[in-house]
């Protein structure tokens, strides 16, 4: 085992922390995950909101797997962690640092596009699934790796379905890698499938209740009526943070300016509010806002975000969410050779993801702004692949570069169909031509 002892003495907020992670749910089956992981070369792991997975399994992978003994810093293998999104392979890995009693960028890094915040002293690593598969270009049996860990993989993104298959073949070169696969909310049975039967570990969130309010009617404008749930909860419901879900950039600015203005237009019969936008676009800087502590003027915290703050994040403090229930997507039409994004209805899986948000600290409530029948009627139970609605020429480019050359045999979850391949693998090359033929002129 890693002796945490041989970093440095620690501090009193070490204590302090170690006593606040020692209560999350996944430290009651902390033995029993790190015997099944000693046991099996691929885990899966199905860790409900709040149960603790995202910070605290790296860290227990890190000390069951990391001592010299073993050779992961004699030999300089690390453990990896990967996140769909940018500000949680960033917030995330800060937070473990915090609790590690590091610095950042020490033992503990972060990879991002543009941004490698690692050293050689790195042990534990949080980066993005895409950047991972750039890692795998230049190291395709990825012998930097001790353990990789895909975590959030119910979100089912392009890169992650690119790495499932492509870490199933490299964990047949490789006896000594381990795999571990979090998430969410999982199809558990088709994961377990897919892995082989690879052994499946439960751990329970620490949810309060959270109060589903539902939409008597329809609603035709579904921005209007989310500002006014917002300024109701305001001027209503004791203190307590929002999270309201929106579907992109343009629609989140457009929802914090009105909603900071309603509030300075009601003057003194309410207390202030701090507005903070969240989407992918966003510069990191900016989306790190969501985690400051309240400043000294106090406020109601109203974060307006994108379907991002799902399962990634955790936003301390949030009580109320308000769900529209819509999500932009992108979907893929190949006769016109054109990929957009769509408002789409969001599934019963994520109407679930958002309403969990509120009860992290406390009991909460979830105001969704359709109606019940709606939820049973119309809402899929999951979202559909990006796999199954993308163009994928990009990632027939990336299965090329990773050394993969029969692309209707990859072992994909959810395979597309073979002429969506072919097709993608002709527009593949005659984008490369064109690049090809431009640089020569």
């Amino acid at each position: 085992m890693v002796n945490e002892s041989e970093f440095r003495t620690h501090s009193q907020r070490y204590y302090e922390i170690l006593e606040k992670r020692k209560t999350l749910p996944v430290w009651q089956q902390k033995e029993e995950f790190l015997r099944v992981l000693s046991a099996n070369q691929t885990v899966i792991l199905v860790g409900e909101t709040g149960s603790g997975k995202t910070t605290q399994i790296p860290q227990f992978v890190l000390e069951a797997f990391g001592d010299n003994n073993k050779g992961i810093t004699k030999n300089k293998k690390m453990i990896a962690c990967t996140q769909p999104r940018r500000v949680a392979a960033i917030s995330v890995s800060k937070r473990v640092a915090e609790e590690m009693d590091v610095k950042i960028g020490e033992e503990v890094g972060y990879t991002i596009r543009f941004e490698d915040c690692s050293s050689s002293k790195t042990v534990l690593k949080y980066l993005t699934d895409g950047m991972l598969l750039r890692e795998a270009m230049a190291d395709p049996l990825l012998e930097r790796y001790r353990v990789i860990i895909l975590d959030e993989a119910h979100e089912r993104t392009l890169a992650t379905d690119v790495l499932f298959g492509f870490l199933k073949e490299v964990l047949k070169n490789r006896a000594d890698l381990k795999l571990v696969v979090m998430s969410a909310t999982l199809e558990a049975e088709k994961f377990q499938s897919y892995f082989s039967g690879s052994p499946l570990i439960n751990v329970p969130g620490r949810l309060h209740p959270v109060e589903i309010l539902y939409s008597e009617k329809p609603q035709k404008d579904y921005l209007e009526s989310a500002i006014q749930t917002v300024l109701q909860i305001h001027i209503c419901e004791p203190p307590g943070d929002v999270l309201v879900f929106l579907t992109g950039e343009e629609e989140i600015e457009d929802a914090c300016s009105r909603i900071r203005r309603e509030v300075q237009n009601l003057g003194s019969q309410v207390g202030p509010v701090n507005v903070l936008p969240l989407y992918s676009t966003l510069p990191p800087a900016m989306q790190q806002k969501i985690f400051d502590p309240p400043d000294e003027a106090g406020g109601r915290k109203i974060v307006v975000s994108t379907n991002i703050a799902e399962t990634s994040l955790t936003i301390d403090g949030i009580v109320y969410v308000i769900d529209p229930g819509f999500v932009k997507l992108t979907v893929y039409n190949p006769r016109v050779r054109l990929e957009s994004l769509l408002v789409s209805l969001i599934s019963k899986a994520s109407a679930n993801q958002r309403a969990g948000r509120a009860g992290r600290t406390r009991p909460g409530k979830c105001f969704r702004l359709y109606t019940n029948k709606s939820f049973d009627e119309l809402l899929q139970p999951q979202t559909y692949p990006e796999i199954l609605r993308s163009n994928l020429s990009n990632t027939v480019l990336t299965l090329k570069k990773l050394g993969v050359d029969d692309l209707v045999h990859f072992d994909f979850m959810d395979p597309p169909a073979p002429e969506t391949l072919m097709r993608s693998s002709s527009e593949a090359i005659q984008e490369a031509k064109t690049v090809r033929d431009e640089d020569e002129d």
